[in-house]
């Protein structure tokens, strides 16, 4: 999948180093593991309406390890802060990995 933010980063190219290296920071392993981070991510994309962004984190969350249910189990937790909007935008961003185009 194509970065969602491929646009930006050809019009400002110092912002991909930037953000680069925020992501390196915020996603490496610690306390949390690389995949929790973004499952979390995943969850706030969902409940801010971001469905690339729900979509990119998922892909990326399984490259780490995460399985579907994990990610099923965060959309419930973004769904009940949030409401039936955090559920559509999953469900849209989320298709491909319950088999649909």
């Amino acid at each position: 999948m194509p970065n969602p933010l491929s646009a930006m980063y050809k019009l400002d190219p110092g912002l991909q180093s930037h953000m680069d290296a925020v992501n390196k920071f915020v996603y490496s392993e610690g306390a949390l593991p690389r995949k929790y981070k973004l499952i979390i991510a995943l969850a706030f994309d969902a409940a801010h309406g971001a469905e690339l962004g729900v979509k990119s984190l998922a892909a990326s969350a399984m490259q780490a390890g995460a399985t579907k249910e994990e990610i099923v189990e965060a959309v419930r937790v973004a769904y009940l802060l949030s409401g039936v909007p955090a559920l559509f935008t999953a469900s849209q961003g989320l298709a491909g990995l319950a088999g649909e185009a």
